[in-house]
């Protein structure tokens, strides 16, 4: 079992019931601390004064979609510099660059491997 110190405390961002719960199983289980969330507005509220060293955001959401959910993100001190990973069917050349144009280190295509999303994302972040 990790240690506190080697846990990744992540903001997570999606829709989809049985996505989020696919994602939590995984990523818990390798140790990953989540606060979850079902929308933009959710993430926002539980953002408020929270330290996470990862947003993980889903990009296509009814009323406020991943990026936008972000511009709201990164106006909490807190939450300006938190690296930012997306997770999206939506992975296009373009779409990808668009993406990395907010700012994200990266994106994770749907559907992930569930087996494989916890090493995905430390290699995003560099650990």
């Amino acid at each position: 079992m990790n240690t506190m110190a080697n846990v990744i405390k992540v903001l997570y961002v999606e829709d989809e019931p049985d996505i989020r719960e696919v994602a939590e199983f995984a990523l818990e289980d390798e140790g990953f601390w989540l606060v979850s969330c079902a929308c933009g507005l959710e993430a926002i509220e539980k953002a408020q004064g929270l330290s996470v060293d990862l947003i993980l955001l889903d990009v296509m959401m009814p009323g406020m979609d991943g990026p936008t959910t972000l511009g709201h993100l990164r106006q909490l001190p807190n939450m300006i510099n938190t690296p930012v990973i997306f997770m999206t069917a939506k992975v296009q050349a373009a779409e990808i660059a668009a993406y990395r144009e907010t700012g994200a280190l990266g994106v994770i295509a749907k559907p992930f491997d569930a087996m494989a999303l916890g090493q995905d994302i430390r290699k995003l972040l560099g650990w």
